[in-house]
């Protein structure tokens, strides 16, 4: 897909499921989950407000509330993530678009967490969630999943 940088938000606003592939972490262990997205936008149009639920065997596992918005500068973004492990972001993640990636990255005291959006096809993306203890040194895959649009956003 070829997503402008004026439309990056824009191309995640909808309604999405996707299949997930989740490592074992100090935060749970690992397996197959299906992950539902809603955004859409609000303030205008200035901000994006993303909802997310992880389901394994039918039960909610992990929700979380994502805020996303553009930066100063063109390729420049800032997402605030709030998830029901208990993060509470004390800055937003920095992000930038490469021209194919919506690249975050998020820090606290837990260590870093990359988010990675890539956009595979019209209508399907994919997020891949990596975390470092060390500074950024290594990186370990933390969840992949992959996401088809099944609904406009609301």
């Amino acid at each position: 897909m070829n997503v402008l940088d004026a439309n990056v938000l824009a191309s995640l606003a909808g309604e999405w499921v996707g299949e997930e592939a989740i490592a074992t972490t100090r935060w749970g262990q690992g397996g197959s989950a299906v992950g539902r997205v809603h955004a859409r936008f609000d303030l205008g149009g200035k901000v994006l407000l993303l909802d997310y639920r992880e389901e394994r065997d039918g039960k909610a596992s992990l929700q979380a509330h994502a805020v996303f918005a553009m930066g100063q500068e063109p390729g420049e973004y800032a997402m605030y993530w709030f998830d029901s492990y208990g993060f509470t972001p004390s800055q937003p993640a920095t992000g930038h678009w490469d021209g194919t990636r919506l690249v975050f990255l998020r820090t606290s005291v837990r260590g870093q967490t990359r988010h990675i959006y890539e956009w595979v096809a019209d209508g399907l993306y994919r997020l891949v969630l990596e975390s470092s203890f060390d500074g950024g040194v290594n990186w370990e895959r933390v969840m992949e999943g992959e996401y088809r649009r099944v609904g406009d956003a609301a």
